[in-house]
Formats: structure tokens, C-alpha cells, sequence
């Protein structure tokens, strides 16, 4: 694999999956925090329509901790994937839809960093995908435990990214329709 099918997003390679984002559990999380971290995920789902990149979402223990947040489940093409692993890989259907989109490059957002996003990275680059973690679009209900889980996704090979590093490097070019649209969310 080159620096750049590593480093670089191509939107006809990548997958956005959206980890757990829901509403009893985000009760338990900084509200200014998980403003930025909703914000920022809606941001990526916009730019993953206009673009036709795939966006997956799953919810963990849908009866105790509820479903995705509506201002994001809104902006999903498809329904969301109930689990009861705290790796999205061990849920029913996660690894064939994957699969089945045919993209080997994973932007990665959701909650909890230390547990399921660090869990679901693992497991995504064990099975030899490259694995995008949006490091603002991410987070835990303490900050160490963020700190730690990102140290252990970067030394693991996970590549750490932004939701506008994200935005531009799947827009690439400027003065395009796409480009006048999306940059809009950013500003």
C-alpha cells in the first residue's frame, strides 16, 4: 500500500460509519462537547451524500440506550445496525454491508472512543482496512480515556484526521459544485 492509498481519502474508496451515537448515552457525555461532535458528524454525513460515499450507523443496546439522535438518523440513507457487541464488527450485518460496498477506506466518528470506536478500528485494521478516525468527531465521557484510545488507534495504524481534513481531501478540487455546496458547512 502507498503513502498516499493510506493517507489520501478518495470518495470512490471510502465509507463513513457513524458508532452509537444515541440519546441516553449521549445524556451522559460534555454538552459542549457533543455539540461539536454532532456537528461535526452531520457535516460528514451531508458531504458523504453529496458525494456517494456510503454512511453506516449503529446503535448499541437500542432498549437501554436508545436511538441514534434524530438531527443525525435524519441524514442516513439506510436504517442503523442494532448490536449488542461493543465492536460494530461482531454486530449482525456490519462486516457484509461493509464488504459489500467494496471500499477498503473507513472514516470513523462515534461514541464511545475508548470502548467501541477503539474496539471497531481494531477489528476494521485487523481485517486490512484503512481506518480514518475523526478525531473531532469522536468521544468518551471522560477526556482520558479519549486520549489514551486515540494513542492506542494511532499505534495500532489508524491515521488521525479532522472532519475538515476529511471535507477537502474527498472534495479535492476547488470552484467545482460539490466543493461550493460543501465548503459551506465549514465556514
Amino acid at each position: 500500500m502507498t503513502l498516499l492509498e493510506r493517507f489520501f481519502l478518495e470518495k470512490e474508496s471510502a465509507q463513513l460509519v457513524v458508532v452509537d451515537v444515541q440519546d441516553k448515552l449521549c445524556r451522559a457525555m460534555d454538552e459542549k462537547v457533543l455539540g461539536k461532535l454532532t456537528g461535526n458528524i452531520s457535516i460528514l454525513l451531508d458531504a458523504a451524500a453529496e458525494l456517494g460515499i456510503p454512511a453506516l450507523a449503529t446503535e448499541q443496546y437500542v432498549k437501554g440506550l436508545g436511538e441514534t439522535v434524530p438531527s443525525l438518523k435524519e441524514k442516513l440513507c439506510t436504517p442503523s445496525l442494532e448490536k449488542m457487541t461493543f465492536s460494530c464488527c461482531g454486530g449482525e450485518g456490519f462486516l457484509e454491508t461493509l464488504e459489500k460496498n467494496g471500499r477498503r477506506q473507513v472514516i470513523l466518528t462515534g461514541m464511545e472512543t475508548h470502548v467501541c470506536v477503539l474496539q471497531t478500528a481494531l477489528e476494521l485494521l485487523s481485517r486490512g482496512y484503512v481506518v480514518h478516525l475523526v478525531v473531532d468527531a469522536v468521544m468518551s465521557r471522560k477526556k482520558h480515556n479519549w486520549e489514551i484510545a486515540l494513542q492506542t488507534m494511532t499505534q495500532a495504524g489508524a491515521v488521525m484526521t479532522s472532519t475538515e481534513s476529511v471535507l477537502f481531501q474527498l472534495l479535492r478540487v476547488a470552484g467545482t459544485e460539490e466543493f461550493k455546496k460543501l465548503s459551506k458547512l465549514v465556514r
